[in-house]
């Protein structure tokens, strides 16, 4: 068991250790008091600005957009109008070619007999929901239905 070298203890360097550091360092200081004070004015200045002449360019296109709806909104509705009557018609068309075996039919009436004795002939009657999209396929009645009209 001898023969085994001897451990060595590990042991400070020669002139020992350095001191350890424990005095406070106060942290740089990029920018002074009023350095700082004038940046956030000249950064709050420019942010105003930019949003005042935002809010300039929104009330600008808001203007225009109204305007192009006020300029555009007649023609919808005599396209709309204008629709309207060729549905109608396309109406009258498919009843009276479903109907054109049928003897004593004539379109608008019941077997001659005027729907609506009491109005001249020339008075239009507005058709309900349903009769309006009798000869047209279900799904563009049940899309037309659950429309949500914009205010």
């Amino acid at each position: 068991m001898s023969s085994s070298p001897a451990k060595l203890q590990d042991m400070p360097p020669k002139g020992g250790y350095q001191n350890i550091p424990f005095a406070r360092v106060p942290a740089k200081k990029y920018f002074k008091g009023w350095q700082l004070i004038a940046a956030y004015a000249g950064f709050t200045t420019a942010g105003l600005s930019m949003y005042y002449l935002n809010c300039k360019e929104v009330h600008r296109n808001e203007i225009e957009m109204r305007s192009a709806r006020n300029v555009i909104y007649a023609l919808l509705l005599a396209e709309r109008d204008r629709e309207y009557l060729k549905q109608l018609r396309r109406n009258r068309d498919e009843e009276a070619d479903l109907m054109k075996n049928v003897k004593g039919w004539e379109v608008g009436t019941w077997y001659g007999e005027p729907v609506f004795k009491t109005l001249p002939k020339d008075k239009f009657v507005e058709p309900s929901f349903h009769e309006f999209y009798v000869h047209s396929k279900y799904g563009d009645m049940a899309k037309r239905k659950n429309v949500k009209m914009m205010s």
